[in-house]
């Protein structure tokens, strides 16, 4: 199995006059590769993958996978209907890719045995690592931390986003080490490299990826003096990018750097005026 390490970008989808922007994705994926990210997570929260077709998905799939090595590029796998989730999940795994990022089932809310059931099935069904993504603000349940142990015992099982809130548990997951443990609250990256984390599942690091790159790599060689001056010269970046709904500030300045158009589907909407105002006036 690999080991998911480093900064991987949460990618955005391109839209041109509403149609899946390929060319622009294109262009985005070689330039983020370019600046050395290990690699891109497609179609997951900051894709907007809820708002794409699955034929759609599986298109950013396959462009993809024309710019960017299968090993460095992980596919969001979400949904509320088990057998979709599997038959979708059944079309993604003909590509060869690095894994697969699975959230919690959203608006339901099961229980901790259906929750273990939901990803063991995946997990069963999985030809490529699955990446567990813990975000309960976002699918309304929480892994607690003896699910995610159980299920970190599966051997197809090896990595988590951790978007849990809870720092007992990612130390507790980290101290384990059982899974790779990224990060996916930007803001923390610093603090889960100084607990012994990977790194991190970032939107914030379509801005300045090298920064981001660097950050880690002094993280991993445990120059934390010099981990904590890049963190801290990002961190208003970080901020900036989510004093509106994600992806609306990263595509906005995307969009002031000539890489892709400002446009995202409803419900989405791009950012305020003075929104874009700042992005301009401070990193475009």
């Amino acid at each position: 199995m690999p080991v998911f390490s480093g900064i991987w970008v949460a990618l955005v989808t391109p839209f041109n006059d509403g149609a899946v922007d390929i060319p622009a994705l294109r262009r985005l994926a070689r330039h983020l590769l370019d600046a050395g990210v290990a690699g891109l997570v497609a179609c997951g929260t900051t894709g907007e993958a809820a708002a794409l077709s699955k034929d759609e998905q599986l298109a950013v799939l396959d462009a993809l996978l024309d710019e960017v090595p299968g090993d460095r590029l992980v596919m969001g796998l979400a949904g509320n209907n088990l057998a979709e989730v599997l038959a979708f999940q059944r079309e993604v795994q003909r590509r060869a890719i690095a894994g697969l990022l699975v959230p919690a089932p959203y608006y339901i809310r099961p229980s901790q045995e259906g929750l273990l059931s939901w990803f063991g099935a995946i997990a069963d069904a999985a030809s490529v690592p699955v990446i567990l993504y813990d975000i309960p603000y976002r699918t309304g349940v929480k892994l607690e931390l003896a699910t995610l142990r159980t299920l970190a015992k599966h051997p197809n099982v090896v990595a988590i986003k951790d978007c849990g809130g809870n720092p007992d548990t990612t130390q507790a997951l980290i101290a384990d080490g059982e899974l790779d443990v990224l990060t996916g609250e930007d803001a923390q990256i610093f603090t889960t490299l100084c607990m012994g984390g990977r790194g991190a599942i970032a939107a914030s690091a379509h801005i300045r990826p090298q920064e981001f790159v660097r950050l880690v790599d002094c993280g991993a060689a445990g120059e934390l003096d010099a981990a904590r001056r890049i963190f801290q010269g990002l961190l208003p970046l970080i901020q900036l990018m989510f004093v509106e709904p994600n992806p609306a500030p990263v595509k906005s300045l995307l969009a002031l750097q000539g890489l892709i158009r400002d446009e995202l589907r409803p419900p989405m909407q791009r950012s305020s005026a003075a929104l874009v105002h700042r992005l301009r006036e401070t990193f475009a």
